[in-house]
């Protein structure tokens, strides 16, 4: 029987979200890539535990993380009846819609009929009444964001979501998406963007601008932009990482010459704050207090370990903020 540590909540910082009396932790863990049924249900297991003991409380899923499709939910699921029912309560769990989830026409995109139907779909799998946070997982080129917003208050009304967000929204798109939920009374809570040290549109198309004008909370995902940042790569293309196979997210295209030795100049500047490549990029993306939350994946309880190690140091001096900008931006 798993008893959460006395000391979880010692050292995890939280930061409020937007304008909302909700906080998250500074880092929070990802079910994208490593619960599905390829990895072994007690690595898993074991990973969700330490997350609680470290204090990272927010757990974030979409409908079709895996993979298969599902799986993802299907193992938290198991983790809350195995290990994690008796701190429910102590946890935020999100999920998303809005990917391709069955065929046909209502099998994605944004209307009403695929948001709540995939949304009754994850509490099934999840094994929950509610979640903490319902995602629109992307915009709907055809259907009108009324609607879409529309879906994401009547999840709060139903009593299947406390809160709501948006993900891969642009700036004009979250300012619209804003002002619908707010003329119907649920706030919009958090948005979810790509965000990195290489990957820095949300700060060059406004989007960091728009957040903070709303009051708006933020948690980025792929900080360790798909794990070129971990350090894995700085000799090239390791054996078995996902450049070296035929993951959509990272092509050995991706990585050049000149983007290794970018990685390298960024590794001079983790080791001499005392940092992995992994920490110092992760304490980049939360520096300044700008961004609520950041999303790391985990394929062992060490590797969230480390990742949980980035917190102790996320202060940056003028230099080497100009020196990392030097490096990814020449």
């Amino acid at each position: 029987m798993y008893t959460a540590s006395p000391d979880r909540y010692a050292e995890m910082p939280y930061r409020r979200t937007g304008r909302s009396g909700l906080k998250l932790p500074a880092l929070s863990l990802g079910l994208w890539h490593n619960f599905g049924p390829d990895r072994p249900v007690e690595t898993q297991r074991a990973i969700l535990r330490r997350a609680l003991d470290l204090g990272v409380t927010h757990f974030d899923l979409a409908d079709n993380y895996g993979p298969p499709p599902g799986a993802a939910e299907s193992a938290l699921g198991a983790a809350l009846a195995a290990d994690l029912a008796p701190y429910r309560d102590e946890l935020v769990i999100s999920t998303k819609a809005g990917y391709l989830m069955w065929p046909g026409p209502y099998g994605e995109w944004g209307s009403r009929k695929h948001l709540l139907a995939s949304l009754d779909q994850s509490l099934r799998r999840t094994g929950l009444e509610y979640v903490d946070i319902f995602y629109s997982h992307r915009p709907d080129p055809d259907t009108p964001l009324e609607e879409t917003m529309g879906a994401l208050h009547t999840a709060v009304q139903q009593g299947k979501a406390l809160y709501v967000g948006v993900s891969n929204y642009s700036a004009g798109q979250t300012r619209e998406a804003a002002r619908i939920l707010a003329g119907l009374g649920t706030p919009l809570l958090i948005h979810q963007p790509r965000y990195s040290m290489l990957d820095r549109r949300p700060e060059d198309e406004g989007l960091l601008d728009a957040l903070d004008e709303l009051n708006v909370g933020s948690v980025v995902y792929s900080p360790l932009e798909q794990g070129l940042l971990t350090g894995r790569y700085l000799k090239g293309i390791p054996e078995g990482s996902r450049a070296a196979g035929d993951s959509p997210f990272l092509s050995s295209e991706a990585v050049t010459e000149d983007l290794v030795g970018r990685l390298r100049a960024l590794q001079e500047i983790a080791e001499s704050r005392g940092q992995s490549l992994a920490q110092l990029a992760l304490a980049w993306v939360l520096r300044g207090g700008r961004i609520t939350s950041a999303l790391v994946g985990a394929s062992s309880a060490r590797q969230l370990e480390d990742s949980v190690g980035a917190l102790r140091n996320l202060d940056f001096d003028a230099e080497e903020l100009k020196r990392i900008d030097a490096i990814v931006r020449s």
